[in-house]
């Protein structure tokens, strides 16, 4: 043991400034596999709740002190918008420039990156990954002032909920389902961090997903196995495709698994290869292949 010191050099650490905000909206299999920038993301406050204290008495005395369900939630703000947002704020577009309000809101995932500092290296020390699932956009107010002597651009706000999504075992550790994930750059394998962040942020030809939590996990604990899809093959005289067996990858057209083996065609279709829990796409590699029934 040794004697506690307070304020070292290098340990005067603070946290810091938001950027790099990625929308990723699920496809029907509950799977983040696209991408979006979010430019001009000024703020998001994360408010967990619950947890909280319910005392049970007995002979004259606290029992036992139950907890309540802990549950997560907040508020983004910005200046601007992905246009892919939108379903998620209840807003269709039948047509390009022709928003319809009130509509059903789609869940989304969200990516934001917060600065680290310390006496040091400043606010360049390193940063935090915020990696958020499951997430619903409650409908929000908006002001539209007049241009004065003063302008500024409006600010837009959503508060949101979340519903957890599971986690599962990992490292022989049973986790309960979560909405956040952070990771600490300072802290992890700049290797494994780097291709967390070629999934996140995309590479070339490679389009940005959300990992799910038990496949964050699993990078970070050395239980992720790199896998390279191989292509399907089209007979087009038979109109009859071949789907490969790849350990470690499921292929689908659109949300449905589709096995391996042969499958009659009827038409055009495009069928994406995703790597299961515990695997990743090789980078780079092809994932999705279009199959022209002509």
């Amino acid at each position: 043991m040794t004697k506690v010191i307070w304020d070292q050099v290098g340990q005067r650490l603070y946290e810091t400034g938001i950027d790099h905000g990625v929308l990723y909206i699920p496809n029907g299999a509950g799977v983040y596999d696209t991408g979006y920038a979010w430019n001009g993301l000024t703020a998001v406050t994360e408010s967990p709740s619950g947890a909280e204290s319910n005392k049970q008495y007995a002979d004259n005395q606290v029992y036992v002190n139950i907890l309540s369900l802990e549950q997560f939630g907040g508020t983004i703000k910005a200046f601007t918008y992905p246009p892919e947002f939108a379903q998620c704020d209840g807003t269709a577009m039948p047509q390009p420039g022709v928003a319809v309000g009130q509509q059903k809101r789609k869940s989304f995932g969200l990516c934001y990156r917060t600065r680290l500092g310390n006496d040091i290296d400043g606010s360049d020390y390193g940063y935090k990954l915020h990696l958020l699932y499951g997430a619903l956009a409650s409908p929000s107010e908006r002001e539209f002032d007049t241009i004065n002597d003063s302008p500024a651009p409006i600010e837009f706000s959503w508060a949101f909920e979340t519903v957890p999504v599971n986690v599962g075992t990992v490292d022989s550790v049973a986790y309960k389902p979560t909405s956040l994930i952070t990771i600490t750059s300072v802290d992890v394998d700049s290797t494994v961090l780097s291709a967390l962040e070629d999934l996140l942020y995309g590479t070339v030809g490679t389009d940005p997903s959300l990992p799910l939590p038990a496949d964050v996990l699993g990078m970070f604990s050395g239980t992720i196995t790199d896998v390279f899809p191989t292509a399907p093959s089209y007979n087009n005289s038979t109109h009859t495709l071949t789907i490969p067996s790849v350990t470690g990858v499921t292929y689908y057209v659109g949300t449905d698994p589709i096995t391996s083996g042969t499958h009659a065609v009827t038409q055009d279709m495009v069928v994406t290869a995703r790597a299961n829990v515990g695997y990743r796409l090789q980078q780079p590699s092809v994932d999705e292949f279009f199959i022209d029934y002509s």
